[in-house]
């Protein structure tokens, strides 16, 4: 495991590097992509002037 120490004056964080990816890439699944967004805005933009 990957570990990172912080200090902040008296404060000390310990983040797990690995967790934080995992987190990191879930979040990034259950986002749209942008370009499926940008492409459905294309596409009701196109309808309309059809």
């Amino acid at each position: 495991m990957n570990r990172k120490l912080i200090i902040d004056g008296n404060a000390v964080y310990e983040i797990d590097e690995d967790c934080m990816l995992g987190r990191r890439r879930k979040e990034e699944e259950s986002k749209p992509a942008e370009k499926d967004v940008y492409m459905e805005e294309y596409k009701k933009a196109m309808r309309r002037t059809e």
